[in-house]
């Protein structure tokens, strides 16, 4: 699954230590999820979402779209 967190975040100014912090994770899940080795779970997800001020389907598509 793909994402867009490291546009969104780089545009929000926030490096992977702030919107970890933000989200209650850790820096190295933000950089898995970005790197497409990790999927979050659906509340960290909608998390992301909101600090990132975007809605879950414009954060995450499928492989492909």
């Amino acid at each position: 699954m793909q994402n867009r967190i490291f546009q969104l975040r780089k545009a929000k100014g926030y490096s992977q230590e702030k919107l970890a912090q933000l989200a209650g994770v850790t820096r190295q899940t933000i950089n898995a999820i970005e790197n497409a080795k990790y999927s979050p779970s659906l509340e960290l997800a909608f998390t992301l979402a909101n600090l990132l001020n975007v809605k879950v389907d414009e954060l995450f598509m499928k492989d492909g779209d």
